[in-house]
């Protein structure tokens, strides 16, 4: 499971360190595509074989599965970890989510997000100002 918020820088590659403590559970096989919004989301082999599935089931007569199946699929790349921890970001997705020298890696359970480190803090600063109604309708879904 992948919890918790962690800053990290990347280099001039386009590398990005994976915590610690997230790499046994990610494995040596991880998948990053594009995520939503304007995020990496970066899953295990496993994981991202279970979504894939999903994905490539859905209609293609629909015009959102085919968008969405089109925004995963289509920007997913491998991500093996190297020697130190770390993931290289391809230069199109440092591109989509605005990544330049600061990240944030976040931990959502079964998933990692990568995010630039302003816009991290933009969107945790909204959604927190937000909680008491986002709580209001996650009990209508029987949270």
């Amino acid at each position: 499971m992948f919890i918790g918020e962690y800053q990290h820088s990347t280099d001039e590659k386009g590398r990005i360190a994976i915590p610690a403590k997230f790499r046994a559970t990610l494995g040596e096989r991880a998948v990053i595509t594009r995520g939503l919004d304007r995020c990496l989301f970066l899953f295990s082999g496993s994981d991202w074989e279970e979504l894939a599935k999903k994905l490539a089931a859905l209609p293609i007569t629909d015009v959102s599965a085919r968008a969405f199946g089109r925004l995963m699929l289509a920007g997913a790349m491998e991500a093996p970890l190297d020697a130190q921890g770390r993931i290289l970001v391809p230069d199109y997705l440092r591109t989509y989510a605005s990544i330049t020298k600061q990240a944030v890696v976040v931990g959502l359970y079964s998933r990692i997000e990568i995010w630039h480190d302003e816009a991290w803090k933009k969107y945790k600063a909204e959604t927190e100002s937000q909680s008491n109604e986002i709580a209001s309708r996650l009990s209508e879904l029987g949270i």
